[in-house]
């Protein structure tokens, strides 16, 4: 189960991103093939990898390991977007939230 989540979890992004693996390997500066090694569980990346990888999805480390956070950089806006809201307005899109979790 663990063994899969980080190559999992690396597509995910990915593809959210909307690049392809061989693009996404070439903008790391390693051989062209790499995102898909690691992707289809032939490697891991190296520590100093990983943090890159994080950095070019925009994401941190702490955000690639939420697997409950399907969407971490739409969640960043989210939040910091939030954060610029008054109380009374900050409550109503709570509200909003809450009612829309209830029907999933």
């Amino acid at each position: 189960m663990y063994e899969n989540f980080l190559p999992d979890r690396l597509a995910e992004l990915r593809i959210q991103k909307g690049i392809s693996a061989r693009d996404m390997s070439l903008s790391l500066g390693q051989a062209n093939n790499y995102i898909n090694t690691i992707e289809n569980k032939k490697s891991l990346p190296s520590m100093q990898s990983f943090f890159y990888i994080c950095e070019f999805l925009d994401i941190t480390p702490q955000e690639f390991f939420d697997g409950n956070n399907s969407n971490p950089k739409m969640l960043k806006e989210f939040i910091d977007e939030a954060k610029k809201l008054d109380y009374t307005s900050l409550s109503h899109i709570l509200g909003i939230m809450k009612e829309l979790n209830k029907h999933k």
